[in-house]
């Protein structure tokens, strides 16, 4: 069933964050912190804004979320306010380990976060963060999350949404494209898609 968020999902949606986190698979092996990826792509969206927050939820707990900011570059500027100066305090700079973990470039990333204006904030000013464990995947959840999210950012008067995603997500990139994503550029990590609202 899908619902809007309660506080109670939140350690649920870090769990889906880290079980999908490398390009859509299980992301446990590469992070000693299980929370980074969490703080970086999930946990700030509904404590910014809850009403824009979306969990499927079965009798196993939360098995996927979307999470969204209606206007990126405010939500950029909220970051760096509300959310990135206790991180940053918690988790200073490490070099890497050389164990293959990936806790540092987390921590560089979370360092290194701007509110930078993107080309596409004009016409696409929403994003969203989307996760599915694959008990769920390929029957249409994702579809209905999308779905339920985009109604709530019409309601708002928002006109486009945007995301990005890496090439290596092939699955991804596919899912986007069969509910109406489009390729808006190419980046260095992969690609921005955008969805008119």
């Amino acid at each position: 069933m899908i619902r809007p968020f309660h506080p109670a999902d939140v350690a649920g949606i870090y769990r889906v964050c880290l079980l999908t986190g490398e390009a859509g698979r299980d992301a446990s092996g590469l992070y000693r912190n299980p929370d980074l990826l969490g703080h970086l792509y999930a946990g700030a969206y509904p404590v910014a804004d809850p009403s824009l927050t979306f969990v499927v939820a079965d009798d196993e707990g939360i098995a996927g979320y979307v999470v969204a900011t209606a206007d990126s570059l405010a939500f950029a500027r909220w970051l760096d306010e509300h959310w990135w100066p206790t991180l940053r305090a918690q988790y200073p700079r490490v070099p890497d380990p050389g164990d293959g973990t990936q806790d540092h470039v987390l921590i560089d990333r979370l360092h290194d976060w701007s509110a930078t204006p993107e080309p596409q904030y004009d016409e696409f000013p929403a994003h969203l963060h989307i996760d599915l464990l694959p008990r769920l995947q390929g029957q249409g959840w994702g579809r209905r999350l999308i779905a339920t999210l985009s109604d709530a950012l019409r309601a708002r008067g928002v006109p486009g949404l945007h995301l990005g995603v890496a090439e290596a997500n092939a699955g991804a990139i596919a899912f986007y494209a069969k509910v109406g994503f489009e390729t808006y550029a190419h980046r260095d990590w992969g690609r921005t898609l955008t969805l008119p609202l």
